[in-house]
């Protein structure tokens, strides 16, 4: 059952006197195919990523780009793959289409179809925080008020609508997009621990 403190509607008001938090580990940025080997590496050993992508934003009425940027968030590495330098494949695609391996985050399967107009997959093993967040009743759904309710975190959305193509990112992207990969993991590892989630097994060891 929910408890009924994370069922209460949070004011931007409030978030705004939590404090600022952002991802401080290590952030891996993937450009060349070695980069993504190391990725894999890394991916190979866990059970749940944190997903996020970012696109361009388009200021033209009708035009839709396409995604710019995926981040996967293990345990030990947030993993920045810039698609301008290393386009979405089949080894990629590949991970996100592992029943084993879950992925999290808030409208992932929003995100996953934008990728599937890339290269063509099935995407497995998505857990979507804020569906998970309406089964329970939570009046936090999106990424930053989820933060807000379940640790007491204020993240930052300042780098939302920047030019995401670009080949060489500004540190304040890195940091945003890396943060937003990393609480999507914290998220869910937080819902599961409070029973929002249920355990589950996967083909992993």
């Amino acid at each position: 059952m929910t408890d009924t403190k994370f069922l209460r509607r949070i004011s931007a008001d409030e978030i705004n006197l939590m404090p600022l938090c952002h991802y401080e580990g290590r952030v891996r940025l993937v450009r060349e195919p070695a980069d993504w080997q190391d990725a894999l590496e890394d991916i190979r050993q866990e059970q749940i990523l944190g997903f996020d992508t970012e696109t361009r934003p388009a200021f033209r009425k009708g035009r839709v780009n396409n995604p710019s940027l995926i981040q996967l968030a293990t345990e030990r590495n947030v993993w920045l793959i810039q698609l301008a330098w290393l386009p979405f494949g089949e080894d990629m695609a590949a991970v996100l289409a592992d029943a084993d391996i879950i992925k999290a985050g808030v409208g992932i399967r929003n995100d996953m179809c934008e990728l599937t107009r890339l290269h063509a997959f099935e995407p497995a093993g998505l857990v979507d925080l804020g569906s998970v967040a309406r089964a329970h009743k939570l009046s936090t759904q999106g990424l930053r008020t989820l933060a807000a309710n379940l640790f007491g975190w204020r993240i930052s959305k300042g780098c939302q609508c920047s030019n995401w193509s670009v080949m060489e990112l500004s540190q304040r992207q890195i940091a945003y997009a890396a943060t937003d990969a990393w609480i999507s993991r914290m998220l869910y590892l937080r819902m599961q621990e409070l029973g929002l989630i249920p355990p589950r097994h996967t083909g992993k060891a």
